[in-house]
């Protein structure tokens, strides 16, 4: 199971301590939620994290699509599936 560390810091410490957060993502591998009158406005990540996690988050939605196929029964014996891949292939 996939789980990113948070930290919680005001967003006067993202003006004067970018240095110290942008480390904090980056070797912490954390996600620093940055508040403004206490509540929370955005979040920051290293840009190797978010890679990961939009990464995922593709990944799953392929996987709720292919869910929906199987349960609407929109599905193909997987012979015909390396037929059409083949003849795709012939063709290019």
């Amino acid at each position: 199971m996939f789980a990113i560390q948070e930290a919680i810091r005001p967003s006067a410490d993202l003006r004067n301590h970018y240095n110290e957060i942008s480390k904090q993502c980056r070797e912490g591998k954390e996600a620093v939620i940055i508040t403004v009158n206490g509540r929370g406005d955005t979040v920051s990540l290293s840009y190797e994290e978010y890679k990961n996690m939009k990464s995922r988050i593709e990944l799953l939605e392929i996987l709720a699509e292919a869910e929906d196929d199987v349960k609407n029964g929109r599905v193909e014996p997987i012979s015909e599936t390396f037929n059409d891949l083949r003849a795709m292939l012939q063709e290019g």
